[in-house]
């Protein structure tokens, strides 16, 4: 049941992710992640009051803690889709915050079969091949930044699966709420710091329907994921949301003309198979 729900999440993860990423190559990353999780927000609040759910501390709580990972983990991926590969940082993304979950899962007494087992040895030969296959620091930075994402992006998935079952989407709403206003402090104390323009640049219209869409579709992604969560096993909801990067590769290939190495399009192809033995594992 969960699969009906956690495949259109991966889809709207990839549409906001490369609409996001996309936005920071024209525009400071923090601006653009800042204004997509306050448009997400804004998306969100009448979502909360359509699903059943009532607020509790624990809720409240553990949602703030996995905004705050969420919110890192989109910084962290929106700059390292700017300056490299989004072919590679997508994927390689991807398959950490998949793994994570799994992890917890076996530190909770689940057990891996050996598929998911050959689904994290193809995993860890992508990263090794991904960061040992260009001698661009600057790529090797994205790629860095993306491996780096995937780790907030797993502790936000581990942190929506623990909050309580009836809290409906009160979770996400103190998550977004708290992200948005840790972020909103940074662009303040960056702004005193360099000043309005320096810090944020110029926001064009194409940025801000870039933006828009990236935080809509961010929102309408996690509400899925929850529910996903809920209707099924973390690990198998997280490695099914973690099939994102396709949606991601694609576009880049399709609008941004996007050409990748021979040892990138090969690291590429291992993580989105290493997805799919997760899936299957």
């Amino acid at each position: 049941m969960s699969v009906a729900v956690a495949l259109p999440a991966a889809l709207a993860y990839g549409v906001a992710d490369f609409a996001g990423g996309l936005a920071t190559r024209r525009a400071a990353v923090l601006a653009v992640t800042a204004g997509a999780q306050f448009l997400g927000l804004i998306a969100l609040v009448p979502a909360v009051f359509l699903v059943p759910g009532a607020p509790s501390a624990a809720a409240l709580g553990i949602g703030a803690l996995a905004g705050i990972a969420g919110a890192s983990g989109l910084l962290l991926y929106f700059r390292g889709l700017a300056v490299g590969p989004m072919g590679v940082v997508a994927p390689l993304s991807a398959v950490v915050g998949a793994g994570l979950p799994l992890l917890v899962g076996l530190a909770g007494g689940e057990r891996l079969g050996a598929v998911a087992v050959a689904g994290l040895v193809v995993a860890l030969a992508a990263i090794v091949l991904a960061t040992a296959g260009t001698r661009d620091a600057v790529a090797v930075r994205g790629i860095l930044l993306g491996l780096a994402s995937g780790a907030g992006f797993g502790l936000f998935f581990v942190g929506l699966d623990a909050t309580p079952e009836g809290s409906g989407l009160w979770p996400l709403l103190a998550g977004r709420v708290v992200s948005v206003a840790l972020l909103g402090l940074l662009i303040a104390a960056l702004c005193v710091r360099r000043g309005r323009e320096a810090a944020l640049g110029r926001a064009t219209r194409g940025v801000v329907v870039l933006v828009a869409v990236s935080g809509v579709f961010d929102s309408l992604a996690n509400v899925l994921f929850l529910l996903a969560t809920r209707l099924g096993d973390l690990g198998v909801s997280a490695v099914l949301v973690s099939l994102y990067p396709v949606v991601v590769v694609l576009l880049a290939r399709l609008v941004l003309h996007e050409r990748l190495s021979t040892a990138q399009l090969t690291s590429a192809g291992l993580a989105l198979t290493a997805s799919a033995l997760l899936a299957l594992g």
